[in-house]
């Protein structure tokens, strides 16, 4: 059996820029960081030749063009086994429209999880690109290429897109105090609402194919990301919250999906409480509302927001990562389960 581990991330600026359609004229940044929610995958050698997958339902088939998970059927394509092998996903959060980048976070570890089960071990780089090519190239999703990374780096990074399609990470140097209150001053809420980050990106996408007043305000997101970081390397932790407010101005008068009545009411009622500034990550419409607030402002914003669920996080340094590794393989004549242990 092996197991991998993948965070989700939390992004702070410039989401969207790394969508192709911006990307290649204009090139894009996003600052983001991994939090301790992950997304687990187990995989192990079938007993038979059948391939058997379990996440929100359950598949069992004969062949790999057979799955109809469009994610694992084409990672089982690129890498292999075509048969023999049970895989199942765990996941620390709902694992659709909660825009913290879960769907990749799959993405990544079934990646690293099936290159552990050759017995090699590839870069996070390596392990981005593949999942991009899997998700943007291969099942057709109109999406962008920071959660891939997010997902594969970890940590508090920023990721530049270039218009040739190449990703380049960096991390943010700043000051563990910075980063400390960085993470005591953002508070998260479950909206409880689920969305199609496909369908508001394709409209985003649309609209910044078409309108000039779209690419001025992305160009202006962008900033932001480069201001996220000078604010954090600069040791200040509260400037975020104020580009925050103002990113999320921005983002939400791109297209009439990204935001609600119901999510401007929750918004307005914490900035009135106290929250210098927020946003609802990935790409819009529900999942986690994230907001900047002062440690003594986080009682009266948790009362404003006593309907929400709010989910504490923390700050994760790492990747994607095998956590488990245990290769087995079974004789072909006699049964005879044989076992070798190391790890990566």
């Amino acid at each position: 059996m092996i197991i991998s581990k993948t965070p989700c991330r939390l992004s702070f600026a410039g989401g969207g820029s790394d969508i192709e359609s911006y990307y290649r004229e204009h090139g894009g940044a996003v600052v983001s960081v991994a939090i301790d929610k992950y997304v687990y995958l187990t995989l192990q050698t079938k007993f038979d030749h059948h391939i058997r997958i379990g996440y929100s339902r359950t598949e069992e088939v004969e062949r790999v063009s057979e799955i109809q998970h469009p994610i694992v059927r084409h990672c089982l394509t690129l890498l292999g086994p075509q048969q023999g092998i049970e895989i199942t996903s765990h996941a620390d959060i709902p694992s659709k429209g909660s825009g913290l980048g879960s769907s990749s976070s799959f993405t990544v570890g079934l990646l690293n999880g099936l290159y552990a089960y050759q017995g090699r071990h590839v870069s996070p780089q390596q392990l981005a690109e593949q999942a991009c090519h899997v998700e943007i190239d291969l099942c057709g999703d109109p999406i962008g290429k920071q959660d891939q990374f997010a997902a594969a780096f970890g940590d508090l990074r920023m990721y530049h897109f270039h218009p040739d399609g190449s990703v380049k990470v960096e991390p943010l140097i700043c000051k563990t105090a910075t980063l400390d209150k960085l993470q005591r001053n953002l508070m998260m809420f479950y909206t409880g609402m689920t969305r199609s980050a496909g369908d508001i990106l394709k409209e985003q996408t649309q609209v910044l194919g078409e309108q000039r007043s779209a690419i001025e305000k992305m160009n202006r997101m962008v900033e932001h990301a480069h201001a996220v970081r000078h604010e954090l390397e600069g040791g200040n932790a509260d400037g975020v919250g104020e580009i925050l407010h103002e990113s999320w101005m921005l983002k939400r008068s791109l297209t009439s999906g990204i935001s609600n009545a119901a999510i401007d009411d929750w918004y307005a009622a914490a900035r009135k409480a106290g929250a210098v500034g927020g946003k609802i990550l990935g790409a819009g419409g529900g999942g986690f509302l994230l907001l900047y607030v002062p440690v003594e402002r986080q009682a009266a914003v948790r009362q404003a927001l006593s309907q929400l669920r709010r989910i504490p996080f923390s700050f994760e340094r790492e990747g994607s990562k095998i956590i488990f590794y245990n290769p087995t393989t079974l004789d072909a004549e006699g049964g005879e389960e044989i076992a070798t242990h190391s790890g990566l």
